[in-house]
């Protein structure tokens, strides 16, 4: 468990991100599009969908909770209640901007207005598949700010299929598959580019990670650490 001091987050929101990766045994892919000029937060860069948790994210069901292990990693240095929320967040936006459903079969009466698309397909989310393998907060003097959880995704537990892009939003566009040798040409915020290290480090091994990297910014400093998992008491 990290024992860093907390940090005032009164300007910073929670966010969850997907790295979708594709052919992990072969030559692993990675999904990513490009946020528009005119976006207020990393215009021009081509980046992960992921967006901002909402308040209706918390009452999401789902058809497969997150695993213990990342529930756990989740809710270090963080409310102890967080992790459905941010699994779901992930979710819904991983479907608004790429079209891409990650659920199982199922139906639930009066879903919150931004997930009634999602219900429509007749799926219900699944949280299940999704490993936490990095968390980031946006540093001081950025327009918006972010503590990011990124969760890692294998492209066949998608319950649709993962070259069609038709019901993505217009939040990215040029959505693509991107060879993991060939990601570094494209224009990356730098924390994406730590991510992707990450990431390549770990595609050839699906086991979740032994603990996962914290990318620390407040006002007085930046800090990289590692979190475990909250204490489970005996």
């Amino acid at each position: 468990m990290s024992d860093a001091p907390a940090i005032d987050k009164t300007a910073i929101r929670d966010a969850s991100t997907v790295i979708v990766l594709r052919d992990r045994a072969t030559r692993p892919h990675v999904l990513m599009g490009q946020r528009g000029a005119k976006a207020a937060f990393m215009p021009n860069k081509f980046v992960f969908p992921g967006g901002a948790v909402d308040p209706e994210d918390a009452v999401v069901p789902f058809s497969q909770p997150l695993t213990p292990l990342c529930a756990n990693r989740l809710a270090d240095d963080a409310p102890p209640d967080c992790a459905p929320a941010l699994a779901a967040a992930a979710i819904r936006e991983l479907w608004e901007e790429t079209g891409q459903v990650l659920g199982q079969s199922g139906s639930w009466t009066d879903p919150p207005e931004n997930w009634r698309g999602f219900a429509d397909m007749g799926h219900l989310p699944n949280a299940a598949p999704m490993q936490f393998v990095f968390r980031a907060i946006t540093p001081p003097g950025r327009p918006r700010r972010f503590d990011a959880r990124f969760f890692l995704l294998d492209a066949e537990d998608l319950a649709t299929d993962p070259d069609d892009f038709s019901a993505a939003s217009d939040e990215l566009a040029h959505l693509q598959w991107i060879a993991l040798e060939d990601v570094r040409g494209f224009d990356l915020p730098f924390i994406t580019e730590v991510v992707l290290a990450e990431v390549a480090a770990r595609a050839a091994d699906p086991r979740p990670p032994v603990s996962v990297p914290f990318f620390r910014n407040d006002d007085e400093e930046s800090l990289f650490l590692r979190l475990y998992g909250r204490p489970i008491a005996d």
